[in-house]
């Protein structure tokens, strides 16, 4: 028996009507989708700590979602997850034509910006041949699910196809200046939805920076957020070995700048 024939056996048996266990015979698609988002976060979590056991077992995690989920479709009559399997070979074959093309396209001269236009050129045409319009708008297909920092990017590089973006960094930092100058205004004038609204623009001129750099912007606040959690818990420690109940601002501070030199150090 294949390993992938074992765990479309195993989803099969958790799904069996009458033996199947009965938390999994009560998920559907939209029910099981907030844990296929979960295990995607947390095998990027495995990669970005360097943990290749923990990779391995969370990549069966997320594994399994898709098999869930193809579960459900075959039951519904809608796909089976040999056809997922085919559909997502036959898709890479077909965008990939400097790879398996014939020989004129595979000598064709190819780097990662021709490759991802050309990669946009075949999703256009694979739209219309099942017969759909293509977007009003380039911003149409968007996904709203993205985390907001992801979709930030996505959006500015679809604008960019129109050449609506900087030529360089410089001017963006510009822009960071005029929207904190704005978040200030709206701190002084009181309104929650002013406020929303400027730090709503002055994350997505941040976005923006982040995409100049060429830099993950989810990736990079992670890395802050784990970061800042390492240093807080040194800080957590300082403060229960100074036996003190009340810490001022500035011990802390302190405590946070101990914390700072501790990691250069370990680095």
């Amino acid at each position: 028996m294949s390993n992938i024939k074992r765990i479309l056996d195993v989803m099969a048996a958790l799904r069996h009507p009458e033996t199947g266990c009965p938390w999994d015979l009560q998920q559907d698609f939209k029910s099981i989708a907030p844990y296929t988002l979960e295990e995607a976060y947390e095998v990027t979590d495995a990669i970005e700590r360097g943990d290749m056991d923990d990779l391995k077992d969370e990549l069966g995690d997320l594994l399994l979602q898709v098999v869930f989920h193809a579960r459900l479709a075959e039951e519904a009559a809608l796909f089976s997850f040999d056809e997922v399997v085919d559909a997502i070979a036959d898709k890479m074959i077909r965008r990939h034509p400097h790879v398996f093309g014939d020989d004129e396209a595979a000598n064709t001269e190819t780097n990662a910006d021709t490759v991802r236009q050309s990669w946009e050129e075949i999703k256009a045409e694979e739209k219309a041949a099942k017969g759909k319009a293509a977007p009003a708008s380039l911003m149409d297909d968007i996904p709203v699910t993205l985390p907001g920092l992801s979709r930030a990017i996505k959006i500015q590089n679809r604008a960019a196809r129109m050449q609506f973006d900087w030529p360089d960094i410089e001017p963006v930092f510009d822009k960071l200046a005029e929207e904190i100058a704005e978040v200030r205004e709206a701190v002084a004038s009181g309104a929650r939805d002013a406020m929303e609204d400027e730090v709503g623009d002055l994350l997505f001129v941040v976005a923006n920076i982040a995409r100049h750099l060429k830099i993950d912007p989810e990736q990079a606040i992670r890395r802050t957020n784990g970061k800042f959690m390492t240093r807080f818990k040194h800080v957590e420690a300082l403060a229960a070995q100074s036996g003190k109940d009340d810490l001022t601002l500035e011990e802390l501070e302190s405590f946070w700048q101990i914390a700072k030199k501790a990691e250069k150090n370990e680095t």
